[in-house]
């Protein structure tokens, strides 16, 4: 079986687990928990970068960050992970979904503004697939409105829009190193602070509601419940793989984007004949090949594209259900307009094979059987 992903090993990382658990210090905010966090504030050049146990945990600190509470509404997409959304109705919030666009799947920017309202407090954009959205005319939506911007940026390491990193742009952002993305720790996530005047709140609310990050940076004798939190520090193990995943994180990047690559040049024909469309990066962006996937006419030709492949020994599939048809998003959000695009992408996309350490045998083996159900 070719399977849909699977993380790849880099190098250093049993390496680094067992340094971590000889040293005594497996807990959060140990020495691999500071280094992750240098490395990506270096590389993305936000304010601070605090290490969470999930990108849904990074989520919930962002909600508590940007003040969202009960009767606020926040403006985000429908086609996404449900965390998106429970991050903000965790606080009392309403979302309110938003159509997206056919060619990134990323937020409409010409719908936002009219889903704008008198509790609107922040809007949530996603950068789906690693393609970023376009962050200069929604960063000048909110900066109209006086809107909190904030990126889910899961799917967006080593992704670039208009010139700047995903997850450099809005005030906040949440990254994930779940064992399906490009660089893993198993379950882990960042949150991001771009907004200097966040930074001490987020390390407050990152430890339990405590100012025990300044006790541990010697700042204060001892420390004390400050504001609200929760325990969102991932173990040290958890860091030590994330740090070995860093350092290989340009390899795996260039490698999935050379897989990307083949399945494009492969499919141009087949795209050209309209027997499906393609999800490919705009001109201002520059993605990092997290999905590959295929648009179908409707999810009847999806299912059967996909049991094809199955009989085939190759994983494909589907991905988000859209959340204002589920029921918790018909209980805790609402709708902004019709949401046409995100309705027929939701029934027809297919995703296919794409991790770093696929063989080129089996790439090929995919681009034939994917051929052949078109051309039999």
């Amino acid at each position: 079986m070719i399977p849909l992903h699977k993380p790849l090993i880099a190098g250093r990382e049993a390496e680094n687990v067992a340094q971590a658990l000889a040293s005594g210090r497996v807990s959060g905010h140990g020495p691999f928990t500071l280094a992750c966090q240098d490395r990506l504030r270096d590389q993305i050049g936000s304010a601070k970068v605090l290490l969470t146990h999930s990108c849904t945990a990074a989520l919930e600190m962002s909600a508590m960050l940007a003040d969202v509470g009960p009767g606020d509404e926040v403006i985000m997409p429908s086609f996404t992970f449900v965390s998106t959304a429970n991050a903000f109705v965790l606080r009392g919030a309403t979302p309110v979904f938003v159509d997206i666009r056919e060619d990134t799947l990323n937020l409409n920017e010409a719908e936002i503004e009219r889903a704008i309202g008198p509790r609107t407090r922040a809007i949530c954009v996603v950068h789906y697939a690693g393609v970023g959205a376009d962050m200069a005319a929604i960063e000048g939506i909110a900066r109209r409105h006086g809107l909190t911007l904030i990126e889910d940026a899961a799917q967006g390491l080593n992704a670039w829009v208009q010139g700047r990193p995903l997850g450099s742009i809005g005030a906040l952002a949440a990254l994930s190193f779940h064992e399906t993305k490009n660089v893993v720790s198993g379950e882990g996530g960042a949150l991001l602070v771009n907004d200097p005047g966040l930074v001490e709140r987020a390390e407050i609310i990152w430890e339990k509601g405590t100012d025990r990050t300044r006790f541990v940076r010697g700042e204060v004798d001892k420390y004390t419940w400050i504001d609200i939190g929760s325990s969102y520090l991932p173990s040290d193990i958890v860091a030590a793989v994330l740090l070995a995943q860093l350092d290989a994180a340009p390899a795996i990047t260039a490698e999935r984007r050379r897989i990307w690559r083949r399945y494009d040049e492969a499919f141009a024909e087949l795209v050209e004949r309209r027997r499906f469309g393609v999800l490919g990066p705009p001109s201002y962006a520059e993605h990092n090949a997290h999905i590959f996937a295929l648009l179908l006419r409707d999810e009847t030709e999806r299912e059967a594209l996909r049991a094809f492949l199955k009989a085939r020994g190759i994983g494909a599939a589907s991905h988000y259900v859209p959340l204002h048809s589920a029921p918790a998003g018909r209980r805790f959000g609402r709708e902004s307009g019709r949401l046409s695009v995100t309705e027929q992408v939701a029934g027809g996309l297919l995703r296919l094979p794409l991790f770093a350490g696929m063989g080129d045998a089996e790439v090929d083996v995919v681009i034939a059987a994917v051929r052949s159900y078109f051309d039999p």
